[in-house]
């Protein structure tokens, strides 16, 4: 500021030295050397007149040069004016005080530069006070003995330059000074552009004399600028004294700054460094037009900013300041502060600033910066915080509007340089922490205020570094399920990201819920790509799904992925990845893209894929296992949907040690699952099955209003215990399998879809066994049977050589005529039915023993008199018995078959057959008085032969009528099988003897 006075100081000592010399001279070159070496001792600078120079003594005398070129490399000046004119009157030539009536410069182009040192005042014809840098007093002591009616700058250009060669630029100066004499009113106006706004000042002081005689002087400050904003005016009113040590200050002043007002106190010491305190006070402060300058500065910075000049603070390195500023209530919008305290310290350089309370709301912020304003980019460093602000009064503060509100606490020190928005973010650091405490998120845009709430009881964000990621941890809560947050990020990537969506940010995230958890860890393009490790569990897809607002996973419930992803809002791929759906897991690379149908290209290998768990099918729940009854094994009724099919176009290449559906599986197997249309096909390559082989086709439709299945296969020397046993839990055949089946049907359940299940089956077994039945030794062992019931054992069975059948499938009945069986000791025909849907047997065998057991020899004929043998029951679980009730219908020739086959029909104690040594047994109650005395007697037992063919009779014994008596014991349920469906006898042509073959075969 000094500079300026003395440059312009310069300007009036040039006029005026004109026109108290230019009257002596008398050529142009004469006048132009005599009044430059003139000007220039009179300055102490070096002047030089370029152009013409004209004279005039009327109506005053008055000089006019072009091209004038002034440099006072001590002061750091260099001046080009293109024109300067001045006039003084004629009388005072001769008189005391020189009455300049005019000074003018016109075009003037004025360089500070810094670190050239300074003149000496003394030199210029200053005093003590000049001498230590005091502008108004050099001002004064020109106007001692001067009057000036006006002096004047127009179209000039300021240029002030640093040590490091960085400018900065104010154009269109216009200034006007008028000083009649030092007792009157000093008035100084200017305007200059800086940037794209144009600022006006004005300076008046009432009287210089009084000033200087340090009586109290009437002072005036003001400023404006064009285009208006906030801060677009400001306006300073007050007394000025002259202090004994050369200091002027200001007491009980007022500044207007817009529509604010402060108190005012200030003192100014003048010297080689100049001295500034003020403190300014506020009852009520609005920082709302402060905050609107802020943003209308800033975006005019940002659209004329100059890279090659940058912004600096070398301009207050030429002073020294003490700034206090006191505000009681201070608003901004609907937020409101309290006791509002800033202190500012400015001294050699070194700039350090206090915001020692700040009262908003509930919280309180403190912080501190400081900055040395000689470097070319300040660097500054501070601290900040708070122990609980309101996130949106402080974004409010902040002139932002964000979806959060909640409580902020903060406790970080920060350290950035520059001032330019730029180097702000380019060098900005921090190091502390920043918690988030009962915050809640509105996601815009969204209807559903339970989809777009996000509650955080309590974030915890942990600054070490901003070149070291940014750990963020807490607790949030969305849709009434908390979830557990811990997410690192680098933040400085953030703001050095001018192009957002272009730059990878290193991302690792991890979120835990009761039922799912998700892990990334890799690289984001914000918002929505992503490169790197995904992992990612739940343990119901469908749940999850629906949690998220979301539908079409019904049949899913365990998923887990774990692998490398690559994600755009297009589709995603996967490469090295581990996939779990429904404990279904398998490994590879495949490809999603997010159109309609969803395109899926993977090739996947497992272990054990199981189409079955793959659709959903799951174990009964253990309540309903406790409902059904025991022994009974066949499926619960599960939902069959399968129109997620619809929305996929897929092809999967699969390769699996084991493939198949429930228990039953196949492999290794290579094959490609293919879905289109809503229409899934898989064909199976001929593959190893159970020992022997399998081939087949499978078709599931979803394209439809039911879900359909089509399968068609061809077995061949397939194991037949095992498969059965896995495919229906059905435990009793054995042997090796040759088989074809061509099935289809449709169900929204599985007992629906086996309910409707058609189509055709051909089955033969060989070289096997029937277990829990030897039907040689049901023959050879009729008396037993006849004694105690039929047993079925599973050590027991029935061999063969060849055993085949063929069925018609309708409804999910599948219906043979044709079961023949051949093996060394029994020959066998049989017919009947399996219920596919509730997994249950009901056939009937005809049987026919060979003459020998030593081969294969001819049937014997058993005149029509047969032991049928009966399947019936679930799969799991049948019954296989002898029918024996066929024996009642032909009494004689049952016993003709029994000695046809050997039994030793008179040599056996039918009493103790039939009681097993009880007092009393069935025979008792049937047999008539004598029959039951001889009964007792060594030598006169009946055989069984008598017994069936009425012999005892014969003996003059009479059959007794059946006394009241307690009714015999019933054999153990758990240890005998009930003929059931067996027919029963003719009552008429039975008689006693039909009563005692149904007490022997109950």
């Amino acid at each position: 500021m000094r500079r300026y006075f003395l440059g312009l100081l310069a300007l009036g000592a040039l006029a005026v030295a004109s026109i108290v010399v230019l009257p002596s001279l008398v050529s142009s070159e004469w006048i132009r050397g005599k009044l430059g070496r003139q000007l220039s001792a009179a300055t102490g600078s070096s002047i030089s007149l370029n152009g013409p120079v004209r004279l005039s003594a009327f109506p005053h005398l008055a000089v006019l040069a072009e091209d004038v070129a002034l440099s006072a490399e001590t002061q750091g000046i260099t001046a080009e004016f293109g024109e300067v004119a001045g006039s003084v009157t004629l009388s005072s030539l001769w008189s005391d005080r020189l009455h300049i009536k005019e000074i003018k410069v016109d075009r003037p182009v004025i360089v500070l530069s810094e670190g050239t040192g300074r003149a000496s005042t003394k030199e210029a014809g200053g005093n003590d006070q000049a001498e230590q840098g005091d502008p108004l007093a050099a001002v004064a002591t020109f106007l001692e003995r001067s009057a000036i009616d006006s002096i004047s700058i127009a179209g000039g250009t300021f240029i002030r330059k640093d040590a490091a060669g960085s400018e900065q630029t104010v154009t269109d100066v216009d200034l006007s000074l008028t000083a009649p004499s030092i007792d009157d009113e000093l008035s100084l106006s200017a305007s200059a552009r800086m940037a794209e706004r144009r600022y006006e000042t004005t300076l008046t002081i009432s009287s210089l004399q009084s000033l200087l005689q340090r009586r109290p002087t009437d002072m005036t400050v003001s400023l404006q600028a064009d285009p208006a904003s906030g801060l677009s005016e400001f306006e300073a009113v007050g007394q000025v004294a002259l202090n004994a040590n050369g200091s002027y200050q200001i007491r009980g002043g007022k500044l207007r700054v817009g529509e604010q007002a402060f108190g005012l106190d200030t003192l100014f010491i003048p010297g080689k460094r100049p001295r500034i305190l003020a403190d300014l006070d506020a009852d009520r402060l609005d920082l709302g037009p402060f905050a609107e300058a802020t943003s209308g500065s800033s975006q005019s910075e940002a659209g004329s900013a100059d890279p090659a000049s940058p912004a600096s603070l070398r301009f207050l390195a030429d002073f020294d300041s003490d700034m206090s500023v006191h505000v009681g209530t201070l608003t901004l919008g609907d937020m409101s502060a309290s006791d509002v305290s800033l202190v500012a310290e400015l001294k050699d350089g070194e700039l350090s600033a206090r915001l020692e309370h700040l009262r908003i709301d509930a919280g309180s912020i403190a912080a501190n910066v400081s900055t040395d304003v000689r470097d070319d980019e300040p660097t500054f460093q501070g601290h900040i915080s708070s122990d609980g602000l309101d996130i949106d009064k402080l974004a409010t503060l902040m002139g932002q509007s964000v979806p959060l509100s909640g409580a902020l606490t903060i406790d970080t020190a920060f350290a950035f340089r520059g001032l330019s928005g730029d180097t702000l973010r380019e060098t900005l650091n921090l190091t502390g922490n920043i918690g988030m405490r009962d915050a809640t998120f509105v996601a815009p845009n969204v209807a559903d205020e339970s989809m777009r709430e996000v509650k955080a009881k309590k974030l915890a964000i942990r600054i070490d570094d901003l070149t070291k990621p940014v750990h963020l941890s807490g607790s949030l809560a969305w849709r009434d399920k908390p979830i557990a947050v811990d997410l690192q990020m680098p933040v400085r990537d953030l703001l050095l990201n001018k192009n957002p969506g272009t730059t990878d940010i290193p991302l690792k995230l991890q979120m835990r819920m009761s039922d799912a958890s998700l892990a990334i860890d890799g690289k984001a393009v914000l918002p929505s790509q992503y490169v790197g490790k995904l992992d990612f569990s739940t343990a119901d897809l469908d749940a999850f799904l629906t949690w998220l607002g979301r539908s079409g996973a019904e049949s899913v419930g365990l998923l887990a992925f774990k692998g490398d992803v690559s994600g755009s809002p297009t589709g995603v791929s996967f490469e090295r990845a581990i996939l779990s759906i429904n404990g279904v897991q398998g490994s590879g690379n495949g490809s999603v893209e997010f159109t309609a149908p969803t395109k899926i290209s993977s090739a996947l290998s497992f272990d054990e894929l199981d189409f079955a768990r793959l659709a959903g099918a799951h174990s009964p729940a253990p309540e309903a296992k406790a409902k059904k009854a025991k022994g009974d094994k066949t499926s619960p009724d599960a939902p069959l949907d399968l129109s997620a099919l619809q929305s996929i176009d897929a092809t999967i290449k699969l390769n699996a040690k084991k493939l198949g559906y429930g228990r039953v599986f196949a492999g290794p197997v290579a094959t490609s699952l293919i879905v289109s249309d809503g229409v899934a096909s898989l064909a199976l390559p001929k593959s190893p099955f159970y020992g022997g082989q399998v081939a087949a086709s499978l078709k599931a439709d979803g394209s439809q209003s039911e879900p359909a299945i089509a399968l068609q296969a061809s077995i061949s020397g397939a194991s037949a215990a095992p498969l059965l046993t896995d495919m229906a839990g059905f435990r009793h055949l054995e042997g090796a399998l040759q088989a074809k089946f061509d099935i289809a049907g449709a169900g929204g359940t599985t007992k629906a879809m086996a309910n409707s299940l058609r189509g055709t089956a051909n089955v033969r077994f060989s070289d096997g066994a029937i277990r829990g039945l030897d039907i040689a030794d049901v023959y050879n062992n009729l008396v037993g049977l006849m004694s105690s019931g039929f047993k079925q054992d599973q050590n027991n069975a029935t061999a063969f050589t060849e055993l085949g059948a063929s069925f018609a499938i309708e409804r999910g009945v599948a219906q043979t005529e044709d079961i023949k069986l051949v093996g060394p000791l029994v020959r066998m025909t049989g017919k009947g039915a399996a219920n596919l849907a509730e997994s249950s047997l009901n056939f009937r065998l005809d049987p026919r023993v060979v003459a020998s057991l030593e081969g294969q020899g001819a049937e014997i004929s058993t005149d029509g008199i047969g032991v049928p043998v009966v399947v019936e029951g679930s799969f799991a679980n049948p019954r296989i018995y002898p029918d024996l009730s066929g024996l009642l219908k032909d009494p004689g020739a049952a016993l003709a078959a029994l000695k046809k086959i050997g039994l030793p029909t008179d040599k056996l104690r039918i009493d103790g057959l039939l009681t097993k040594g009880k007092k009393s047994g069935p025979v008792e109650n049937l047999i008539r008085g004598n029959v039951e005395k001889m009964l007792k007697g060594e030598d006169n037992q009946l055989s069984i032969e008598e017994i069936i063919t009425g012999n005892a009779a014969n003996r003059d014994q009479a059959l007794p009528t059946q006394e009241a008596g307690p009714e015999p014991a019933q054999p153990e349920a758990t240890n005998e099988q009930p003929p059931q469906g067996a027919e029963q006898p003719d009552q008429e042509s039975g008689g006693s003897l039909e009563s005692l073959f149904n007490q022997i075969f109950r």
